[in-house]
């Protein structure tokens, strides 16, 4: 349904940072940067497996709540994406495991962002 998403962070080094150590695990990169000519000096980069869908922008915060998943390939790379986002900074907000009241194979981990957005990855096949 989505082609992509993007939002404001409140500290774009720090929050690159954190999304390139914890999206690593899913196979998802930092693939651009939006030339600062185009964006008014704010950085911008795109994160994509083979195209930029995932965008952060320096330049302010995003207020309000604010919930990201990632599709993860096996229960395995869900455990890796949560590792590595704790070891980047975020914050637990769910370990992974199964989350049956969203469907029997649901396997989801959750994590804060420096931002405090609930960022999550899952997997939806059976182990």
């Amino acid at each position: 349904m989505f082609d992509h998403i993007g939002f404001d962070v409140a500290d774009f080094e720090r929050s690159a940072a954190f999304y390139d150590a914890a999206l690593a695990p899913l196979g998802i990169k930092r693939l651009y940067a939006v030339p600062k000519e185009y964006t008014g000096g704010v950085d911008v980069v795109g994160y994509g497996a083979q195209r930029p869908q995932f965008w952060i922008s320096g330049g302010g915060g995003t207020s309000g709540k604010l919930h990201v998943c990632f599709a993860a390939e096996s229960r395995a790379q869900v455990d890796a994406f949560y590792e590595a986002a704790l070891k980047a900074g975020g914050r637990d907000n769910g370990p992974p495991g199964l989350r049956p009241h969203y469907h029997e194979h649901y396997y989801g981990g959750f994590v804060l962002d420096p931002d405090r957005f609930n960022v999550e990855a899952v997997h939806h096949a059976p182990a």
